[in-house]
């Protein structure tokens, strides 16, 4: 009964580990298209994106679908080609690294602190909304405590 006991959690480690396994192949196909054919759109600070994110190292934000997208908050733009920008979710958190930003495209969103970084505008796909100015402000402030300590 005990190799039952064993052969269960192996296979429970194989499960787990397989859904685990990334797309790095598809997604350097998709990258290599973006760098080579993507037209970078005018954006603005405050605005939500679907953007190409591709599939990350470890924990870091991955995109979903056969886009590799998710929504970013653009934070602050430096110049036509690249802004900084922070990763949501499509749920509601709570927590140091979340702010919760209300709904985007009809699904409660928050944003993932931890997740801010540059960002080439040639991944962005297409707009999804604008955030107000006050919940863009508290944003930042959450930020600014979060990178830098800030209050």
């Amino acid at each position: 009964m005990r190799w039952l006991h064993g052969l269960f959690f192996s296979c429970a480690f194989v499960i787990y580990w397989r859904a685990m396994d990334k797309d790095f192949d598809g997604w350097n196909s998709k990258k290599k298209h973006i760098n080579d054919h993507a037209v970078a759109p005018f954006y603005h600070k405050r605005e939500i994106w679907w953007c190409s994110l591709g599939v990350n190292v470890g924990f870091e934000q991955d995109g979903t679908g056969s886009n590799y997208d998710r929504p970013v908050l653009v934070i602050q733009g430096f110049n036509s080609h690249v802004f900084f920008g922070v990763a949501l979710t499509g749920k509601k958190r709570q927590g140091r690294y979340y702010v919760p930003i209300g709904e985007v495209e009809g699904r409660e969103a928050s944003v993932i602190l931890s997740q801010a970084r540059l960002i080439d505008t040639k991944r962005l796909i297409r707009k999804a909304g604008t955030l107000d100015t006050d919940m863009f402000d508290k944003v930042c402030d959450e930020l600014k405590r979060t990178l830098f300590g800030h209050n």
